[in-house]
């Protein structure tokens, strides 16, 4: 390479600034000129209250609340950032830890690397050991707090910070995680959002708040959605949107956007909820034409040696295959809605038998656009069985594990909220007593990493009705909004002496 080149290539080399002394004097300011972005007023008085903590050696435990997107985990690589440069000569250690590695300690990672990349610490800092990084004498450790990480034997001598705190088992928070604070009385950061009144972070936040009662310090940081609205309007809408979609009752906009935490068990519908359910309109036996129609199928066990409604007196707890059907359409925000018209009940039938009567009710009668089926160990030769007849376009295996029954719950919850699901009027019918107690009987629980489980108690009952509810309204939600000028008509049925059958066009 010649001389000329070797130059011209230095000179596109990004240069190494000097760090002024005078920078370190304020986290703010540091942040202003050698960070990626400025901190937003509220960042900004968490950060100081913590940097004034370490510099105090009080080791307080902070806890920091603010709703999605309002910029903690930004804070947060500001705070390590600055506490490198900081300590860089004096030497010490931070030490971080979030409820997965894979992606959220990565993704913490990357944030503070994001931050090193100007001028001010380019070339000063290296990683280590692919969960640590080092500037100078100091550096931070990035751990998981998953039940089996080990992460015994780390001292954290700066600042110990608790990532998505609520999603953190309590139990391992306290036998590994706070030790590393104790002989140097490191100061303690736990960041998140709200959920169950149980979790770690809730607590942590009430011993906060009782600890700044009596001392008079600030020790508790809670900043719920409109404290970015009011710089960022298009945030705000943005969760004004949400709001308007999920009603301010639902789990997630009281929990990541309002901060309440909700109790860890209760009642799944509150007495509000039941009444938006319940419709004004009536059951349906029949299509009507031009209408959309899906379906719903909560799949249970067979018994060959006893049917439907006699089987079921006779054993009161078993389960049985439920049918809903549901009339769709959409609102105005183009958002789908679902009028539950009809349901069917089988009781111990084999799964043959099963197939065939779905099969009719869902092809035959009603011609449904789409229909999801609870596809989970019994069920998935039903569901198989219906998706080879009728296409994967319009049937969905579904299977339930926690998280997919959570977000079935979830959108269930926000589908009532919002008035976009409703159940025919009670018509005396076995069927709507039924889905009624069941409605009633239903409870949640709040469990880890946000996840909702919704059921009815084995002892006191079934809940087959509600997850075919359920099941419908995923059906609804996903059915596309047909072409303006689009007539969707259900199909004729003519019957004769050996029952209905689809006419042939």
């Amino acid at each position: 390479m010649s001389l000329r080149a070797r130059i011209k290539k230095l000179e596109r080399r990004p240069r190494r600034v000097r760090m002024d002394p005078e920078l370190l004097a304020d986290i703010v300011r540091f942040n202003e000129v050698a960070g990626s972005r400025p901190l937003r007023p509220y960042q900004a008085e968490v950060a100081r209250a913590v940097v004034e903590s370490i510099e105090a050696g009080r080791g307080d435990v902070l806890t920091v609340m603010m709703a999605r997107q309002m910029g903690k985990n930004q804070l947060s690589a500001a705070l390590e950032h600055y506490l490198l440069h900081r300590f860089a000569e004096a030497g010490g250690q931070i030490v971080k830890c979030a409820p997965t590695f894979k992606p959220q300690v990565i993704n913490s990672k990357q944030r503070l690397e994001r931050e090193l990349a100007g001028p001010y610490s380019r070339g000063r800092w290296r990683g280590e050991y692919g969960y640590a990084i080092r500037l100078g004498g100091a550096r931070v450790l990035l751990f998981s707090a998953e039940p089996g990480a080990n992460v015994v034997g780390a001292t954290a001598d700066l600042l110990l910070e608790i990532d998505e705190a609520q999603n953190v088992d309590e139990e391992k928070y306290l036998r590994d995680f706070r030790p590393m604070a104790s002989t140097t009385n490191a100061t303690t950061v736990l960041y998140g959002t709200a959920w169950s009144e149980d979790c770690l972070l809730e607590k942590a936040r009430q011993e906060s708040l009782e600890r700044q009662r009596r001392s008079g310090r600030r020790l508790h940081f809670e900043y719920p959605w409109d404290h970015l609205a009011a710089f960022n309007p298009a945030y705000g809408r943005f969760v004004e949107g949400e709001i308007a979609r999920l009603g301010e009752s639902h789990p997630v906009i009281r929990t990541q956007y309002l901060l309440q935490a909700v109790p860890a068990l209760g009642r799944f519908l509150s007495i509000q909820q039941r009444a938006l359910l319940c419709g004004r309109h009536e059951r349906l036996r029949e299509p009507l034409q031009g209408e959309s129609y899906v379906a719903g199928i909560d799949v249970a066990g067979e018994d060959e040696e006893a049917a439907d409604a006699a089987l079921r007196a006779v054993e009161p707890r078993r389960d049985s295959t439920v049918v809903t059907i549901g009339r769709v359409w959409w609102d105005a925000e183009r958002a789908p809605c679902l009028e539950v018209v009809e349901h069917y009940r089988w009781t111990g039938r084999d799964h043959r038998s099963q197939f065939t009567a779905a099969l009719h009710a869902v092809r035959d009668v009603w011609a449904c656009r789409r229909v999801v089926v609870d596809a989970t160990g019994i069920g998935a030769g039903l569901a198989s069985w219906l998706q080879q007849e009728l296409s994967a376009d319009v049937v969905e295996q579904f299977v339930f594990t926690a998280p997919s029954k959570s977000r079935l719950g979830f959108l269930l919850l926000g589908m009532i909220n919002t008035g976009r699901c409703t159940v025919y009027a009670p018509d005396g019918s076995e069927d709507a007593r039924a889905l009624w107690r069941e409605v009633e009987l239903a409870r949640y629980e709040m469990r880890a990493n946000e996840v909702l489980r919704f059921f009815v108690d084995p002892s006191d009952g079934h809940d087959d009705y509600l997850m075919s509810l359920a099941l419908c309204g995923h059906a609804a939600d996903g059915t596309a909004l047909p072409p303006a000028d689009a007539v969707v008509r259900a199909r004729p049925v003519t019957y004769d002496d050996e029952g209905p059958w689809r006419q042939k066009r």
